[in-house]
């Protein structure tokens, strides 16, 4: 009888915090028991070989949108499916009623069982959720989303109190099917979380906000729609400058200084946004944290506008490449947090021609550690550690998944990733095994891919010469983070 289920023989193992040490790794009953020099290969039922490859912990994708636009169900499998590219073992989707998603509104305490029911049995990796309270009776369930189902972070939209989620509709209470929600709204969630934070110490409850400033937009979007200038991405972003991101930033951080609330302040997109939240955070002395994107880390509306089309668009818009640049410092500084993909499986037919009908969003999990490792690895120099703390081990840590995900110690759960550092492939949609069909990123050229994923002991996707393949079904479970 083997002692071990799984053996990672001859790889680099890459610890967050620590460093990098060649040893193997013994995997049992889904969890990582052992890590040591030349481990019998005899002792395990299967031997994956890593040698000349470097075996970083299972990305957690901490910014996920499930059924956003599609089917719950079908949306899980397809672009989990797809996550398992990216060396992803881990997701957080956002949750909302309102319109898209279930098109509903109503208690979390009856709708959040049928959400769950059906993305079971149907993800390839290990998922859970962050909620957002639309109306003021689902802030009053946040104490029993906690403590029935593990939530224990959520969800507030700045823009949505004047428009809908593409920017095209300012009947945002329609849109919302909610109260009215406004900084008064914010301000009920934060007094909320930070009540409910008392009853559960050994817990990090939060709060994630997209900061753009609603009046502020109407007026940049009516000048921009107005200006005869061509109606691009570059309009997108004209339309929802970076002051809306500023002055948004700024707001949220005051209240939850005054409430005492822990946030997380997601995709920032800009300079501008980043040197708010920094200021922000100095200013009021709150657990404030900070993400960025693959897209805003590395596509510029110039750029995609020069391509044609409207597949780049998402809130909030792309930017410069000098946008670009500065968080690409922020991340060398460690004043960001974490990246994520904030993938959002949005179709060709639903972009369209005209910008500002245009649904918001694309998929970029499957991108998430070969666009980290090529783009900030080595283009950058950013060493192996930052890059797993920043897709792996900071999102844990945030979401009260440390301790199960985000590392490769003796105890951790066997997710984790096998990547050929200098493997070089051009995105495309066939390679990504996503269900859309379109990408933002298509053609790049990028350096540094997944070979195998690993979840829960057993691996679930490799990349053979003659492309991706998936192994076996879906067999990711719910995470609750209680």
């Amino acid at each position: 009888m083997t002692r071990y289920d799984l053996i990672v023989k001859g790889g680099v193992l890459v610890l967050p915090y620590h460093g990098e040490v060649r040893a193997d790794l013994a995997v049992a009953d889904g969890r990582i028991v052992a890590i040591g020099d030349d481990l019998p290969t005899t002792d395990a039922a299967e031997v994956l070989d890593a040698d000349g490859k470097a075996v970083l912990p299972g990305a957690v994708d901490s910014h996920f949108h499930i059924g956003i636009y599609r089917d719950l169900a079908l949306d899980a499998y397809e672009e989990t499916r797809s996550a398992l590219v990216g060396g992803v073992t881990s997701v957080l989707s956002y949750f909302r009623t309102g319109q898209h998603y279930l098109d509903r509104t109503g208690s979390y305490q009856e709708i959040f069982p049928e959400v769950l029911d059906a993305v079971a049995g149907k993800s390839f990796t290990d998922y859970g959720f962050h909620l957002a309270p639309m109306t003021v009776d689902q802030i009053g369930e946040i104490p029993s989303l906690v403590a029935d189902h593990g939530i224990t972070s959520f969800k507030y939209y700045m823009f949505y109190k004047g428009f809908d989620l593409a920017a095209n509709s300012r009947d945002a209470r329609s849109f919302t099917m909610g109260d009215e929600y406004d900084l008064g709204h914010l301000y009920l969630i934060l007094e909320q979380l930070a009540k409910t934070q008392q009853d559960h110490p050994d817990l990090r409850l939060s709060l994630s906000l997209h900061c753009e400033q609603a009046e502020l937009m109407r007026v940049f979007i009516e000048r921009t729609q107005n200006s005869g200038q061509p109606q691009n991405l570059k309009a997108y972003s004209d339309g929802r400058p970076t002051l809306t991101e500023q002055v948004a930033i700024s707001e949220a951080t005051t209240l939850a200084g005054h409430t005492g609330t822990n946030v997380n302040l997601l995709h920032l997109s800009s300079a501008d946004a980043l040197r708010s939240a920094i200021t922000g955070r100095q200013l009021h002395g709150n657990d404030a944290r900070f993400e960025v994107t693959l897209h805003h880390l590395c596509l510029d509306h110039e750029t995609l506008d020069a391509r044609g089309g409207l597949g780049g668009k998402v809130n909030p818009p792309i930017r410069t490449p000098q946008d670009s640049e500065f968080l690409w410092q922020g991340i060398k500084d460690g004043q960001v947090s974490w990246v994520a993909s904030d993938h959002a499986c949005c179709m060709e037919e639903h972009k369209g021609d005209e910008l500002w009908p245009a649904r918001p969003g694309f998929g970029g999990t499957a991108l998430l550690y070969p666009v980290l490792i090529s783009e900030g690895h080595h283009r950058r120099k950013l060493p192996l550690t930052r890059i797993a703390e920043l897709a792996s081990a900071n999102p844990a840590k945030a979401y009260n998944l440390w301790g199960r995900k985000g590392s490769l110690g003796v105890g951790f759960d066997a997710d984790f990733t096998v990547v050929d550092l200098d493997l070089e492939r051009e995105v495309s949609t066939d390679l990504l095994l996503s269900g859309q069909d379109h990408c933002p990123f298509d053609g790049v050229a990028v350096r540094g891919w997944p070979v195998a994923t690993v979840v829960g002991g057993r691996i679930a996707y490799r990349l053979g010469k003659d492309g991706p393949e998936i192994i076996g079904e879906p067999s990711g479970a719910y995470l609750r983070r209680d």
